[in-house]
């Protein structure tokens, strides 16, 4: 498996309108086992992202399909910056 963890800023007052984008645009993404989105309870405009996949292949694949290329330059312009990411490996769990 495997996964990434990242904390994004949206420009303020933005983070709904972001977090909309995000969920809008990932009901289909083959290889995806989880993908959450959450909203940081102490910062008002940071969203936290975790995402599981089968294999990386399976990422990087899905950043070419249209409707997540369609999120992406929906939300850019309402993102303020990246605050932390990490490559993780999944290893069990619920």
């Amino acid at each position: 498996m495997f996964g990434l963890v990242g904390k994004m800023r949206a420009g303020t007052g933005k983070r709904a309108e972001l977090i909309a984008i995000l969920i809008g645009g990932t009901q289909s993404m083959p290889g995806c086992i989880h993908y959450i989105v959450a909203e940081d309870e102490a910062d008002p405009d940071a969203i936290w992202i975790t995402e599981v996949w089968d294999r990386e292949e399976s990422h990087k694949a899905s950043l070419q399909l249209p409707e997540v290329k369609a999120a992406i330059a929906r939300g850019r312009p309402l993102i303020a910056g990246f605050d932390m990411s990490a490559r993780i490996r999944p290893v069990g769990g619920a």
